[in-house]
C-alpha cells in the first residue's frame, strides 16, 4: 500500500527513506549522492526535509514490503506566487530488490493524481537520460523537452547526461486551478 507521510509519520519513516536512498546510489543511480554515500548522511539528507514535509511545501509517499522499505516517490510544491500550478517530481527511488513489478509506475501515478487534487496542472522533472528511470518516464507519456550534456555526476563520479520532462496534468472533478493564490496539497 503507498502512504502519504504526514509529519508525524515521517520521522519514524527515516531509516527506511535513508535506506532507499543508499540501496539507490549503491545500485548506480544518479540522484545527487556519490559512493560511499551512508545511512547516516541519508539519515541526515531526509530529516532536513521534515520542515519542508511539516508545511507541506513537500509531499512524500512509501511504500513497505514484507522486508521494509520498497520504494518512494516526493511531490515539490513551488512557492513562488507565479509558479503555484506546477509541482516537481523529486527522488522517485525502488528498491532493487522491489524493480521490475511496476512500482516505480505506481508511485508515479500516485503523485500524478496528489498534484491534480490539489490543482496542479503541471509537472516536471529531470532524470539521467538513457537510464530505467527515463524509460520509464517516457512510457508513463512525459515529454522530453530537452537534454544537457554533462549536468551531473553518477555515484562514481563520472559525469552524465540528464533528460527533462514535464507533463500537463489534467484537474481531478472538484479540484481548483491554481490561479496564483496558495495552492498547496491537501493534508490527507
Amino acid at each position: 500500500m503507498i502512504e502519504r507521510l504526514t509529519p508525524e509519520t515521517f520521522a519514524a519513516a527515516l531509516p527506511g527513506l535513508a535506506e532507499l536512498l543508499v540501496d539507490a546510489v549503491r545500485g548506480g543511480a544518479s540522484i545527487g549522492f556519490l559512493a560511499g554515500f551512508d545511512h547516516d548522511q541519508a539519515t541526515a539528507w531526509w530529516h532536513d526535509r521534515a520542515a519542508a514535509v511539516a508545511d507541506e511545501t513537500l509531499a512524500v509517499w512509501t511504500v513497505t514490503g514484507p522486508d521494509g522499505p520498497a520504494g518512494t516517490i516526493s511531490l515539490a510544491y513551488a512557492d513562488k506566487p507565479n509558479a503555484r500550478h506546477r509541482a516537481e517530481v523529486v527522488k522517485l527511488a525502488v528498491h532493487r530488490d522491489h524493480r521490475g513489478k511496476g512500482l516505480g509506475r505506481r508511485l508515479l501515478a500516485t503523485a500524478e493524481q496528489a498534484a491534480a487534487a490539489s490543482g496542479i496542472t503541471m509537472l516536471l522533472l529531470d532524470t539521467e537520460t538513457d537510464s530505467a528511470a527515463d524509460r520509464l518516464y517516457r512510457s508513463a507519456g512525459w515529454l522530453r523537452y530537452g537534454i544537457v550534456p554533462d549536468y551531473a555526476a553518477g555515484p562514481t563520479g563520472e559525469l552524465r547526461p540528464c533528460s527533462f520532462y514535464y507533463k500537463p496534468i489534467s484537474l481531478e472533478p472538484g479540484a481548483r486551478a491554481a490561479d496564483g493564490g496558495a495552492c498547496l496539497p491537501p493534508s490527507s
